[in-house]
């Protein structure tokens, strides 16, 4: 009975046992991929056209998603704010608030969790079916670096187009924040503005476009790792494009508080 007893704790310990395992394996494995591809993006040849290939996959095709996001966004941030600072006379503050919220915090979050479950997820489909139709091997057999060829060009599209994303999705959110303030609320256009620019520091838009730059490297690795070291066939696939959207959602979170502890 004691023997009996014992089982379920041994099987949960092991389960963790293996859990913990697989995540210092994969997290090592990111790492490596990540070392190895900083050494691919400085050497030839610099496949530019690959570049603004994965910049206009990246960047231009998420547009429509962010701009929609960003302007209901500010729209309900200005709503909610006006309402809740109506109680004590605050008003003219909804502007600041806005605009904090957006350049620090919800324009480059949301803006990663957008592309994140866009173009993080067809990066991992991409590569994955690549994977699984052995493409990637061919690549390694005519002597062409995967990583190089694979990988680089998605990580330095996605370093570059996340912030541009961000700088739009700021601009809108708080256009759409004024829109809700002075055009629906009837608050005072001019005061609105004013607390805008006297509040809003360029510290706060630098920080935000910071995040953004490590959000978007986190997407491209995630993404391509996932895909990259895909098994399975078509199944594969589709576990590691789910998986790259959860990780990537996950790490930018927590990315997200610690740079927002170091930053702030």
């Amino acid at each position: 009975m004691k023997i009996e007893a014992v089982k379920p704790l041994n099987n949960f310990l092991e389960y963790l046992g293996e859990r913990f395992t697989s995540f210092i394996e994969e997290t090592g494995n990111i790492t490596l991929l990540f070392i190895e591809t900083l050494k691919w993006c400085l050497r030839p040849p610099f496949r530019l056209k690959h570049v603004v290939d994965q910049m206009e996959e990246v960047g231009v095709n998420s547009l429509p998603v962010v701009l929609i996001t960003a302007t209901f966004t500010g729209m309900v941030l200005a709503l909610q704010s006006y309402t809740g600072f109506q109680r004590f006379n605050a008003e003219s503050l909804v502007g600041t608030v806005v605009a904090l919220s957006m350049t620090r915090e919800l324009g480059p979050v949301l803006t990663g969790l957008i592309v994140a479950g866009r173009a993080g997820s067809a990066m991992a489909a991409e590569l994955g079916t690549m994977r699984v139709t052995e493409q990637i091997d061919a690549l390694s057999t005519l002597a062409v670096n995967p990583i190089h060829y694979l990988i680089v060009p998605r990580l330095v599209a996605s370093f570059i187009m996340i912030p541009t994303l961000v700088i739009i999705s700021d601009v809108v959110g708080i256009l759409g924040g004024y829109a809700v303030s002075v055009r629906l609320l009837g608050a005072n256009p001019v005061i609105y503005m004013k607390r805008t620019i006297n509040h809003l520091e360029l510290n706060d838009i630098y920080t935000g476009l910071l995040k953004a730059a490590v959000f978007g490297a986190i997407i491209a690795l995630i993404g391509c790792y996932k895909g990259f070291y895909t098994s399975g066939g078509a199944e594969g696939v589709g576990k590691a494009t789910t998986g790259s959207v959860v990780i990537s959602s996950m790490l930018i979170l927590i990315c997200d508080y610690i740079l927002t502890a170091l930053l702030f």
